[in-house]
């Protein structure tokens, strides 16, 4: 026999594959995410993963990180400069723009999928990564800034993680706020430039602000001595910020105020926030957000008033591993075993029937043939609660043998006409 030479294709690194065994977890917390935007009234949103290039450079900012190095750009055969989606804001905006949502009137979205960015693959952080976001359109105040921490607050009372995280709280204040305060931050960076390293050096000139994000120990002492911004907001965002902070104080939301909190992109503007926790290493921040008043503008929209956030599902799916909670349970209901050409006839007849007649059932119908004894480990491998057994004796009975996989029930016989109403116990009792 000749021998394969084939090398075996193996996945792009950091583009993860999400087994069956893994899956129910992921499924658990976007049916929870999937009803909370339901219970306060956000409407669905799809976008497509490809985008015009330009779309990015002119939302996110042609001197970002995620634009100058971290894109997944190529150019399509009609020599069109296309980039799979490091984000979702910025489609949600060109969604809404162009397809007429935002003119007088206010929209509350929600949009999930995946993500793509170029970036050192490690725990928490992939090259395609899957989001889960929400954007407003058309509310200027700060009631929507609470409304969204309200909703992340109860995202986690929910998936019971709400005492390991922290919610950290900032204004970046108005665009002409922010470029004032930009101009002084830059003299205080100028007269410590020995100090910066590689990566602030480049972001003096194209983002002085994350500068005051950084991480490097050596810079902290510079850092927490540097200008505030929240000494230099302007009145309206001074105001928005203290009206916000009494709505989260009434509803009794704990959190910090981090002056070093400036988000990485460029559209945002007043108020920002994180949601932290230490349970994951370095990749601490799970779900982030904030305004960004002047992207619709931006985008060759009309002003409009816009928040939002987004949240990371591999994340929130690490924090919940040891939750056994966390877990929809999608294994069978039944595995329908049949011994005999008569019986394998009849089985898969009486399998769509109880499927069209029992909502919710799961029935797992056994293919592939195979005697008595390997069609039992497959139903006992599948995870099924019960083994419904089929074969000459019951057909001619008009029985099924029903044995309980999971419990000390043990075996016992059916009528068939009582079969809807047993397996009916155990869907409706979930």
């Amino acid at each position: 026999m000749a021998k394969n030479t084939k090398t075996s294709i193996q996945a792009i690194r950091g583009m993860n594959d999400t087994l069956p065994a893994n899956t129910p977890r992921w499924q658990y917390v976007e049916k929870v995410f999937r009803e909370l935007m339901a219970s306060y009234g956000y409407n669905e949103i799809r976008m497509p993963i490809v985008e015009k290039t330009e779309l990015f450079k002119r939302s996110i900012g042609e001197v970002t990180d995620i634009v100058e190095k971290e894109m997944y750009t190529f150019s399509d055969r009609n020599n069109d400069s296309l980039t799979l989606r490091p984000e979702g804001t910025a489609g949600c905006v060109r969604a809404c723009i162009e397809n007429g949502l935002l003119h007088n009137q206010t929209q509350r979205l929600w949009y999930s999928g995946p993500m793509f960015r170029h970036e050192r693959p490690q725990k928490g952080r992939y090259r395609q990564f899957h989001q889960m976001g929400v954007e407003t359109f058309g509310l200027a105040g700060p009631d929507i800034d609470a409304e969204l921490i309200f909703m992340t607050a109860r995202l986690w009372n929910q998936l019971g993680m709400q005492d390991d995280v922290q919610l950290e709280l900032n204004s970046l204040g108005s665009s002409e706020a922010r470029s004032a305060y930009r101009d002084i931050l830059v003299d205080y960076l100028n007269q410590h430039k020995d100090i910066l390293d590689e990566d602030s050096q480049r972001r003096l000139t194209s983002n002085p602000l994350r500068i005051l994000d950084s991480k490097n120990p050596d810079m902290q002492a510079m850092i927490e001595a540097a200008p505030k911004l929240m000494d230099h907001l302007d009145d309206e965002s001074k105001t928005d910020f203290e009206r916000l902070r009494k709505l989260l104080d009434n509803a009794d939301i704990k959190y910090v105020i981090n002056q070093r909190l400036v988000r990485g992109l460029d559209y945002y503007s007043k108020t920002v926030f994180e949601w932290t926790t230490s349970k994951l290493g370095a990749q601490g921040t799970i779900c982030a957000g904030g305004r960004f008043d002047g992207l619709v503008e931006q985008l060759a929209g009309k002003p409009t008033s816009a928040m939002g956030f987004a949240l990371g599902i591999e994340r929130l799916v690490a924090l919940l591993e040891d939750d056994d909670r966390a877990y929809l349970d999608n294994s069978p209901h039944a595995y329908l075993l049949m011994a005999g050409e008569q019986a394998e006839q009849q089985g898969f007849v009486l399998g769509e029937k109880l499927r069209d007649e029992i909502v919710g059932l799961r029935l797992l119908v056994n293919c592939g043939g195979g005697s008595f004894k390997s069609q039992m480990k497959k139903a006992d491998k599948s995870g099924a609660h019960v083994a419904l057994i089929l074969a000459d004796d019951e057909i001619a009975n008009k029985q099924v043998t029903i044995k309980d996989l999971r419990g000390d029930m043990g075996q016992q016989q059916i009528e068939f006409t009582e079969l809807n109403s047993y397996l009916s116990e155990w869907v409706y009792s979930e």
